[in-house]
């Protein structure tokens, strides 16, 4: 059952590591079924296409793609109702006391974070200490 309660959310949060991944964009275009199949999402932008896919995929991008540096993906397996207020504020708030940079992507069940893969094992702690620290 999903919940709107800040304190449930990031006591229950438990964080999982699911590897890594990269946000690229390209006009719509070069935009191929291989590659929405292959990503864990796609965003229409006025820009172009930015699809977030595993790193490997990399070598899939058309030639005038553009990609980022290699992000971990990490996934807060707690059931977030989609109008909880301040979960990703508060989780945004630690990592950056921390100088870690986040982009967050909120899905009907969960939360993702997508941090630079050299920083991930330091958000995974980061979080984990967030959810011990919190009281329900």
């Amino acid at each position: 059952m999903p919940t709107k309660d800040l304190n449930v959310l990031l006591k229950e949060m438990q964080p999982e590591l699911r590897g890594d991944y990269l946000i690229a964009s390209m006009p719509s275009e070069l935009l191929t079924e291989e590659l929405i199949a292959g990503s864990m999402g796609v965003f229409k932008e006025r820009e172009g296409m930015t699809l977030i896919m595993p790193e490997a995929s990399r070598f899939n991008l058309p030639e005038h793609a553009k990609a980022s540096a290699p992000h971990a993906l990490i996934t807060l397996n707690v059931n977030s109702d989609l109008e909880a207020v301040g979960f990703l504020a508060a989780i945004t708030n630690a990592l950056a006391k921390h100088g870690i940079s986040v982009n967050a992507i909120s899905a009907f069940h969960h939360d993702h974070l997508l941090v630079p893969k050299p920083k991930a094992e330091k958000a995974m702690s980061v979080l984990k200490e967030l959810a011990e620290t919190s009281t329900s």
